[in-house]
């Protein structure tokens, strides 16, 4: 059974930190593209960040500079840091696991972010 397991979202004011993680099971987590995307109230779920088996990482424009994904690949692991919050980085978030034809998602976290 796949499941991915998102923690260390809360609540922070602009300009703080977070750092999210993803724990994976049930699948050979090197051979997937891990990715962190999100979804505001009201708005449909985007591509926040995406690090694939082979390559380097990429960014949504709105994240670059401020937010870093990583993986470990030993720990079945993928981390999103998040820097100089916004308070339109206000979302849950949600971790993806891809290798076609196989897509899995995780439960959400939710970051919410003050003015």
């Amino acid at each position: 059974q796949v499941q991915l397991v998102e923690s260390g979202g809360g609540l922070v004011q602009a300009g703080e930190s977070l750092r999210l993680s993803c724990a994976a099971t049930g699948i050979i987590f090197s051979a997937y593209t891990m990715g962190w995307y999100r979804q505001a109230p009201g708005k449909q779920r985007e591509l926040v960040a995406g690090f694939p088996s082979r390559g380097s990482p990429n960014y949504a424009d709105s994240v670059k500079g401020r937010f870093t994904i990583s993986r470990d690949n030993a720990k079945s692991t993928v981390y999103l840091q998040m820097n100089s919050l916004k308070p339109e980085d206000t979302a849950v978030y949600y971790c993806n696991a891809y290798s076609w034809p196989r897509n899995y998602w995780g439960q959400g976290t939710q970051v919410t972010v003050s003015s």
